[in-house]
């Protein structure tokens, strides 16, 4: 029997080394670029840092306000939901944190996910399939998850990986489109340049696969904490275990399923198998954790 306390304090180490790789696989593709494209390195350097912090701090604000018009989300008030937004103001009190905004997405397949810059600007989203399938203490579970994500500054994180991949990717192709420019220009070079070329495509290649492999890594990571978070708020595993049960048993995708928010959702939003198994290669790609891995986890918290 894990506490939850021990679980935390051990995905949070996870995160901080994943997040130390990734920071490092970013810098290398700036400064590589700049290389490559003739500048002196540090100058290089400097350059692709002002373009990458104007390029996040524009993502960083406005990456909300995106990710809930993706997911097509309506936010609702105390008025129009008031069982809902009277759960989610408690859990809040609880968990010490403003109350976010809440917002109910029209969709049959029992999902939730959580978003923000910070817990002063957090907002919920849960789907109308999530209210119609779980009993209360089913869904106070679920909202005890998404809420542990605004609490332990989750949704700050996931945002800045989301805007990391996205320069990572942008690096990426500029290094693969100057390797294969230069690849064509090889015969006026004389030739000497043909393993930059190629160190240049393997990175083009190979960065972006893994980025995607480290975000997933520290969404899996970030899953299982907010789990053990929201058993400290409700201080009742079974809650959250149950829902998890129905949403793996519902298995349908969500209409509107998106690759670039899927790692946000509780669950994937592209649907499950129902038994909740997958294979080893599976595990590997997945934005989360095995399904049937965490309810296995929460009926072995010692609460």
């Amino acid at each position: 029997m894990s506490t939850i306390y021990n679980a935390i304090g051990a995905n949070k180490r996870k995160t901080w080394v994943l997040m130390f790789f990734f920071s490092v696989l970013a810098v290398l593709l700036v400064t590589f670029l700049g290389i490559y494209s003739g500048l002196e390195p540090i100058p290089a350097l400097f350059f692709g840092l002002v373009i990458s912090i104007v390029y996040a701090l524009i993502s960083f604000y406005l990456s909300d306000k995106a990710t809930l018009t993706v997911a097509g989300a309506k936010e609702i008030d105390k008025e129009k939901a008031p069982d809902v937004y009277r759960l989610v103001e408690n859990l809040a009190i609880s968990a010490g944190v403003p109350t976010p905004r809440v917002y109910i997405i029209d969709d049959p397949s029992p999902n939730a996910f959580a978003t923000g810059r910070d817990p002063e600007h957090a907002s919920i989203a849960m789907t109308t399939g999530l209210l119609s399938t779980l009993n209360k203490q089913e869904l106070e579970g679920v909202l005890a998850h998404e809420l542990s994500h605004v609490k332990n500054y989750d949704i700050r994180l996931m945002t800045v990986i989301v805007v990391l991949i996205g320069l990572i990717l942008l690096v990426s192709n500029l290094i693969f489109r100057i390797g294969a420019l230069r690849g064509n220009n090889r015969g006026k070079d004389g030739g000497g340049a043909t393993i930059i070329i190629l160190v240049g495509i393997i990175l083009g290649l190979l960065s972006p696969l893994i980025a995607q492999l480290i975000k997933l890594s520290i969404s899996r990571t970030r899953e299982y904490m907010a789990d053990q978070s929201a058993v400290m708020l409700t201080r009742y595993p079974e809650g959250l275990a149950g829902a998890l049960e129905k949403i793996r048993d519902n298995g349908q995708p969500l209409q509107r399923a998106n690759h670039a928010t899927a790692h946000l959702y509780i669950a994937n939003p592209f649907g499950s198998k129902k038994s909740g198994e997958v294979s080893f290669f599976q595990k590997v790609f997945l934005t989360h954790p095995p399904i049937n891995d965490r309810i296995k986890k929460l009926r072995g918290l010692d609460v």
